[in-house]
């Protein structure tokens, strides 16, 4: 009967204390043995009287903030979604989302920046400063104040501010980064705000452009002559250098006396199922305009393969094609 009863009152306290994941309800054994106990467990030797120090005020402010310092808690402080929602969309870009609570996984990223404050204008200036970065990702991330260990396996918590950089632009579909247990520390992430920059790519020797295009570009005779697709971030010097490299080769190998130069080529984003995948290069024998940039993506299967970010760009001297 004891231990029936002891059992029940442990299962009770157990459903009172908050933890990160609600079900199996089980005691967390570790947690119980690795809590700091501030309270004295008898009077000291040798004393004749000691006040007591309890306090219930400020017991519960400590039990209120070591509540917030749970998983459960992070997510649920409103503090982190005043912050997201009030954050400043920097000149020259976009808000893609807002307030998430997972930051972005996918090609194209560039690198990481720990900001003192949730701060996008610092966040932008720092893409800025790269100049293949097209799209910022900011986030409020719990990490522990120590790395995790076997002897520490759920250190205190702390809250981090991130900044992270991206060649491609960014969207809700690709923010599927919801954190993850190291050890039995559990991080997760909450305000997470997408910015794209609004810029067209930079312009190059001997093309004219970027000139901006709706999709893709559909030709309707046979001036296309190939691509090439280069995973990762958006970058259309890969296709500079691949139209140029494929008007050389073309004209080396050339039998009898002409040769399909690239006289234009389409650079673009493909992503699949909104997730981009990198740089995409049709080359062409001759410019197109966007009234024939009609191809927007395309099914294959259940996957959808769409266009973003489609920029034209046109030798300046045209090549004739002949040797």
């Amino acid at each position: 009967m004891r231990s029936a009863f002891l059992l029940s009152a442990l299962a009770a306290l157990a459903a009172t204390s908050p933890i990160a994941n609600p079900a199996p309800q089980l005691i967390d054994i570790d947690g119980i043995n690795g809590a700091n106990n501030p309270m004295p467990q008898g009077p000291s030797v040798g004393i004749a009287v000691q006040t007591p120090s309890y306090n219930p005020t400020i017991a519960a402010a400590s039990a209120s903030a070591n509540a917030i310092a749970t998983p459960v808690g992070f997510l649920k402080d409103k503090n982190y979604t005043t912050i997201a929602n009030k954050a400043i969309t920097p000149g020259g870009y976009t808000k893609s989302f807002s307030n998430l609570q997972a930051s972005i996984n996918e090609n194209g990223y560039l690198g990481l920046y720990t900001l003192t404050s949730y701060d996008s204008m610092r966040c932008q200036e720092l893409c800025d400063s790269v100049d293949s970065c097209t799209a910022f990702n900011i986030y409020i991330e719990r990490d522990s104040t120590v790395k995790p260990a076997p002897a520490c396996t759920n250190p205190p918590s702390t809250i981090n501010y991130k900044c992270t950089l991206y060649a491609n632009q960014v969207n809700s579909a690709s923010a599927t980064n919801t954190g993850q247990y190291r050890q039995k520390f559990q991080v997760v992430i909450a305000g997470s705000n997408g910015y794209n920059k609004n810029a067209a790519p930079p312009s190059y020797g001997n093309f004219n452009g970027p000139t901006e295009l709706a999709g893709a570009i559909n030709a309707p005779d046979s001036s296309y002559i190939g691509f090439k697709f280069f995973p990762g971030g958006y970058d259309p010097s890969l296709c500079v250098a691949a139209c140029q490299a494929t008007t050389t080769y073309d004209r080396e190998t050339a039998s009898n006396g002409t040769y399909a130069p690239c006289n234009f080529f389409n650079s673009c984003v493909i992503s699949i199922d909104s997730a981009p995948q990198g740089t995409y290069c049709a080359m062409y024998t001759k410019a197109w305009g966007k009234a024939y940039s009609t191809n927007y993506g395309q099914y294959r299967g259940s996957q959808y393969y769409s266009v973003s970010q489609s920029f034209g760009y046109t030798l300046t001297v045209q090549d004739s094609g002949r040797v």
